[in-house]
């Protein structure tokens, strides 16, 4: 079968062993040819797609990373963990970092600004907290949900925020008052991922009533409603173009919507088990993603030489990506 959406072109796997600890996969973040990911293990890995360069594994949390994310320069990388803080990392030999604690309960999401000058982070204290990356300053604290903050981010202006909750809410804020401008509540289960477009025009939230949905949030309205997935969905990112939308879920797949069509385009196996976490890069050109399997994935895009009449008709007939695998083994350092 043609390679026509998604071929995986990379496969790491947090096994145990002296160096490795393993754990589920967390998340997982791009920046060039490097793939960051958390897990359950406590530790925060950098996989580079380059051959023969090693991979880094960071040691600082003390219980299981939540989150991670690069900065739009690259440097710092920001994790949270269940330990409550948050670590900016510099990526390097030495593998330095900072650590503050951040929240009274788990970090779920980190989150920078584009300017990178700005943190969000969510956390299981039912707040939202806004930070200078300088200093780390604390700037002010959102606190409207009655429930875990699962997910919080920047908006690409930085002029607005969206959280998701275990309320069920997805909400909006204004960054420059802080007021909530808006709850939305049609989500029949926890917002377990939101999302903004990159045109800032609208957001999606994944969440665990197996649904993906889509608002404008100029006009506060729902946009779409996707349903193809058979348990929660965890995890959701637009493709830079904003013409796609991937998402990550409980029934193991990952799925690739179509935003103009408002079509499944296409289903993708590949872990054994939930499938936790997926990312874009920045040139839309790879997305990773991790899963309970305690694997983290680089797939190839090929959205660009698509033939959509034959991949929509390969989707018809019921087949599935199952791209050919590599496994790459780095040269791991444990860096303290």
């Amino acid at each position: 079968m043609r390679e026509a959406v998604g071929s995986c072109v990379a496969k790491w796997r947090m096994k145990s062993s002296s160096v490795l600890i393993g754990g589920e996969v967390t998340q997982v973040a791009f920046f060039l040819f490097n793939t960051a990911s958390g897990s359950m293990d406590s530790c925060l890995m950098i996989w580079s797609m380059r051959p023969q360069m090693r991979a880094y594994r960071l040691v600082g949390h003390k219980d299981a990373v939540m989150c991670v994310q690069f900065s739009s320069s690259g440097h710092p990388v920001a994790s949270g963990s269940r330990d409550k803080t948050v670590c900016l990392w510099v990526l390097s030999v030495k593998g330095e970092s900072t650590v503050f604690k951040a929240h009274t309960a788990t970090v779920r999401s980190v989150h920078f600004s584009s300017d990178g000058q700005s943190l969000v982070t969510a956390s299981d204290d039912k707040t939202i907290k806004v930070w200078t990356v300088h200093r780390q300053k604390f700037l002010f604290s959102l606190s409207q949900h009655i429930n875990w903050v699962r997910c919080a981010k920047f908006s690409p202006d930085g002029r607005l925020i969206a959280s998701a909750s275990d309320d069920k809410t997805v909400k909006l804020w204004d960054k420059t008052s802080r007021e909530c401008i808006h709850s939305f509540c049609e989500h029949g289960g926890f917002a377990n991922h939101v999302e903004f477009h990159p045109s800032g025009t609208c957001i999606a939230a994944a969440g665990t009533d197996n649904t993906v949905k889509v608002w404008d949030v100029r006009m506060n309205r729902l946009l779409q409603h996707y349903q193809v997935h058979t348990a929660a969905v965890n995890s959701l990112c637009f493709h830079p173009s904003g013409n796609y939308l991937i998402t990550a879920s409980n029934d193991s797949t990952l799925k690739i919507l179509d935003l103009f069509e408002g079509r499944l385009l296409y289903t993708l196996h590949g872990h054994q088990g939930p499938a936790t976490c997926v990312a874009f890069s920045r040139t839309g050109d790879f997305f990773a993603s991790g899963g309970s399997d305690e694997q983290v994935m680089v797939w190839k895009t090929y959205f660009d030489a698509a033939d959509y009449g034959e991949v929509l008709k390969t989707h018809k007939s019921g087949a599935n990506v199952d791209g050919t695998r590599h496994s790459l083994v780095g040269q791991h350092a444990r860096i303290t």
